[in-house]
C-alpha cells in the first residue's frame, strides 16, 4: 500500500532525525547569535535564523525528540492508566463500575485539546507537566476500550475454568484478562499517538507547552 509506505518512511525520518539530532544539527539550538538575526537560507544556516539569531534547522530536528518524547510518553501514561481502571471496571462491575464510567463520563465531555490546555495552565509550563495534561484526557478513551473486552471476555468458558480452580480474581484479571484486550490497545495507542503528537504542538503554539528556549514545534510555528 503506497499510503502506508509513505507514513512508515516518513515516520522513520522522523524517529531517525530526533535519535541523531546531535549529528545532522549543525549548531546548538539554545545558541543565541545576535549578529545572525533573522538571516535567510544560506550555506551556514539551511534554513535561515529565528528573531534571535538561532539556527532554525538545527531546532527542527532537535524539536522533534521533545516532539516524540511528549507523544510517547503521554501515550504509555495515558494508555497504562486507562488499561488499569478499563480492567477493574470491566472485570469488578457492580460500584466499581459504576463509579469509573462516572468519572470516564466527564473527562470524556471535554475534547482532549481543551482538558489539555486546562490541565497545563493549572501544572505550569514544563515537559512532564505536558506529558500528564495530555495524557489524563487519554484515559478514558483507552478505558472504554479495556472495558468493552473485558467484560466479553469474563465471560467466557476459560475464565469459568480458572475460577474452578481456585485461581485468584487478581491472577485472572491481570494473566487472563489483560493479554487477550492488548491487540485493540495497540491499535488505539498507535492512532492516539498522533494526536498527542498534534496537541503538543497546540499547546506550544498558544504558549502553555515546553517553556522558551527550548525547540518546539508548535512554538516554531
Amino acid at each position: 500500500h503506497m499510503l502506508g509506505a509513505i507514513g512508515l518512511v516518513s515516520l522513520v525520518l522522523f524517529v531517525l532525525a530526533a535519535l541523531l539530532a546531535d549529528l545532522i544539527g549543525r549548531y546548538d539550538p539554545l545558541s543565541v547569535d545576535s549578529l545572525q538575526r533573522l538571516a535567510p537560507p544560506s550555506a551556514q544556516h539551511w534554513l535561515g535564523t529565528d528573531a534571535f539569531g538561532r539556527d532554525v534547522w538545527s531546532r527542527i530536528v532537535h524539536g522533534a525528540r521533545i516532539s516524540l518524547a511528549v507523544g510517547v510518553g503521554s501515550t504509555l501514561l495515558g494508555s497504562s492508566l486507562g488499561v488499569m481502571v478499563g480492567l477493574a471496571s470491566g472485570y469488578l462491575s457492580g460500584w466499581v463500575d459504576l463509579v469509573f464510567q462516572r468519572i470516564t463520563d466527564i473527562l470524556q465531555a471535554l475534547p482532549l485539546l481543551v482538558l489539555a490546555l486546562v490541565m497545563t495552565a493549572a501544572l505550569g509550563p514544563s515537559l512532564p507537566n505536558v506529558i500528564i495534561a495530555i495524557a489524563i484526557p487519554l484515559i478514558p478513551t483507552v478505558a472504554r476500550v479495556i472495558r468493552a473486552n473485558t467484560l466479553a471476555l469474563r465471560e467466557l468458558p476459560f475464565i469459568e475454568a480458572a475460577k474452578s480452580i481456585g485461581m485468584s480474581e487478581t491472577r485472572i484479571a491481570l494473566r487472563h484478562v489483560l493479554p487477550n484486550t492488548l491487540a485493540p490497545l495497540i491499535v488505539l495507542a498507535t492512532a492516539q499517538l498522533g494526536s498527542t503528537i498534534l496537541t503538543e504542538a497546540s499547546l506550544s503554539f498558544l504558549g502553555l507547552g515546553i517553556p522558551e528556549p527550548y525547540p518546539s514545534w508548535g512554538r516554531m510555528l
